[in-house]
């Protein structure tokens, strides 16, 4: 499979988004951090894949972008937003309430989730639409 990657402009106009529909500060926290986050899913070790799989690589930008705060604010919002679109790509959809969401999102951030679990989680609960 051809994974379609979101590059450091569109996640940067998702936070963007994201701040003006929900509130709070716009700006980069720390650039470093925002440019590892747009090179993790791609990460090859060893001449392998280190993140195999749609589902693992949608983790990877959520578990980054909520982990290591590379946003002043919106970073939880920021994370689901961004691999919600990157798991769009692919022709999935999340399945679950927004109520539901939330409280995964802020259970990634306070029980720092590894990559596995939430890669577990967002398969369970989406859906491939085409």
């Amino acid at each position: 499979m051809i994974f379609r990657y979101l590059t450091a402009e569109e996640i940067l106009r998702l936070h963007h988004q994201v701040i003006e529909d929900f509130g709070g500060s716009h700006g980069v926290r720390d650039e470093k951090r925002l440019l590892s986050v747009v090179k993790a899913p791609q990460l090859i070790v060893f001449g392998s894949e280190q993140y195999e799989g749609v589902h693992q690589k949608a983790a990877v930008y959520l578990r980054n972008i909520v982990g290591d705060h590379p946003f002043i604010d919106g970073n939880k919002r920021t994370g689901i937003t961004v691999s919600s679109v990157f798991l769009a790509r692919s022709g999935i959809t999340l399945t679950v309430k927004p109520k539901v969401l939330e409280d995964f999102v802020v259970g990634v951030a306070a029980k720092h989730l590894d990559i596995n679990e939430v890669a577990t989680w967002l398969k369970n609960n989406s859906a491939r639409y085409f």
